[in-house]
């Protein structure tokens, strides 16, 4: 029998002409938005004034299991896709096990990550729709470059808020997206009304992704000619990046392989949503019922493992809609430490109805244990990940050794969702045994749950 190759890429022509859109096959659908001024459902106008027209009916729509990819997309794409999907050879031997582990690398562009998937299509609807500029978050910075790369490749001005923690670990971020000819901002900041009144209720705090979300969305609504963009969370970020399971799921046909276990890391989800929307459809349209998803999460920002399902504020502003989602209030502020772009306070509507409803499972891994299973990688498999990256990593590890210890011979897939090339001041900190490990207590926990919504 040959052996299966390190590496099995996709042609151009293979490449997906379509998205899959993941709602349309659920057996039951995610509750509905609601209007964060009078909290009752709102409709795909009510949405119009923060993101652009196309985005919005790809938010609502949850009847079309398959929207085409303009073809201006589809040739962006073809700058840095297809992705390979690599065999971690080296990996599975040092850890003596039978699993087959592979990943699928989304790193292989300047952003370092899957975003620019989404990216590139928000901003051609930005422009189709002659707007001239943008606003968006960004965490880690991964989708703020990507989002910075887009706007350069169509024209369009666009301003980020980038959670100041990570703007402070992560100087050069600021350099890229400069040089994409964006402007960055750390958030909060006193550029906004939003921004000026979480700094006077949380001095000193170093910032979350729903403060530079409630930012971002106040600098667009106030700016003419302007939307704002989201790089995860959305009904229609997790459509986007479903070319990363689409790819995935038809390389592994090419190899006649399939995953017993599909594993991602997760913060807002839209990672982890791409790479299994693929094969979360054969889980629910039964042809591979015994498929196990897993999303990983930091134990310092536990939203699916410790969160609690109810409507939340998708903001700290209270400025953008609620969702029903798993949360830790929208109030809550994580630990600043390495876990980056996974320190949203919730969670993708969609995961959380499928977490919810029994289709996947959760698990929540300290830093220390990230970045050792994040070294361990790189001196096997000679990619430095990015530390969200890494926390997929430390669950497929997992699961290699619980293999190793039954003997089962099983097949798990991973994102690899990015490089760690920003992220040296955390690497630092771990080989010199600096870092700490920060786990909320329950106390901290309900802090943020005291601030949920009281829905009729």
């Amino acid at each position: 029998m040959a052996k299966i190759p390190y590496r099995t890429y996709l042609t151009e022509e293979e490449m997906p002409k379509q998205w899959y859109n993941l709602r349309a096959d659920m057996k039951e659908q995610p509750d509905p938005y609601l209007n964060p001024a009078i909290l009752q459902p709102l409709g795909r106008d009510d949405l119009l004034p923060i993101f652009c027209e196309e985005l919005c009916a790809q938010e609502m729509n949850s009847t079309d299991r398959y929207i085409d990819i303009p073809e201006e997309v589809q040739s962006f794409y073809r700058i840095y896709r297809p992705s390979p999907l690599i065999r971690a050879y080296n990996l599975e031997k040092a850890l003596d096990t039978p699993a087959k582990i592979y990943y699928q690398f989304e790193g292989n562009n300047t952003s370092g990550s899957h975003k620019l998937n989404s990216a590139a299509a928000q901003v051609y609807y930005a422009k189709q729709q002659g707007l001239k500029c943008l606003t968006t978050e960004t965490g880690a910075g991964q989708w703020g470059t990507a989002l910075s790369m887009a706007c350069a490749h169509y024209g369009l001005d666009l301003t980020v808020y980038m959670v100041r923690v990570s703007y402070e670990q992560k100087p050069f971020r600021k350099a890229v997206i400069h040089t994409f000819g964006a402007d960055i901002i750390p958030s909060p900041s006193e550029t906004t009304e939003v921004g000026r009144a979480i700094l006077k209720q949380h001095p000193g705090t170093g910032g979350s992704l729903g403060c530079a979300i409630s930012e971002a969305v106040e600098r667009a609504i106030h700016t003419d000619g302007c939307r704002y963009v989201l790089g995860s969370v959305l009904n229609q970020v997790l459509l986007h990046q479903s070319v990363i399971g689409l790819e995935s799921r038809a390389a592994m046909e090419k190899i006649g392989e399939y995953p017993d276990i599909v594993i991602g890391c997760a913060g807002g989800g839209s990672n982890l949503g791409g790479l299994m929307a693929a094969f979360m459809k054969d889980k629910l349209d039964g042809t591979r019922p015994n498929t196990e998803f897993i999303a990983v999460e930091p134990a310092s920002c536990p939203s699916l493992t410790r969160g609690r399902y109810a409507y939340d504020f998708c903001d700290t502003g209270h400025v953008a809609p609620l969702a029903r989602m798993y949360t830790l209030g929208s109030d809550f502020m994580p630990s600043a430490n390495h876990a980056g772009g996974l320190r949203y306070h919730g969670m993708s509507p969609v995961l959380s109805k499928l977490y919810h409803d029994g289709y996947m499972k959760a698990v929540a891994v300290e830093q220390t244990r990230v970045f050792d299973a994040a070294v361990q990688f790189a001196r096997h498999e000679t990619i430095l990940p990015a530390p969200e990256s890494a926390h997929a990593i430390r669950a497929a590890i997992d699961e290699a050794l619980k293999c190793r210890e039954s003997g089962e011979a099983k097949t798990i897939l991973f994102g690899l969702t990015g490089t760690g090339y920003f992220d040296m001041n955390a690497y630092t900190s771990f080989l010199e045994g600096s870092m700490t490990d920060y786990i909320p207590t329950d106390e901290d926990l309900e802090k943020g749950f005291a601030t949920l919504p009281t829905i009729g």
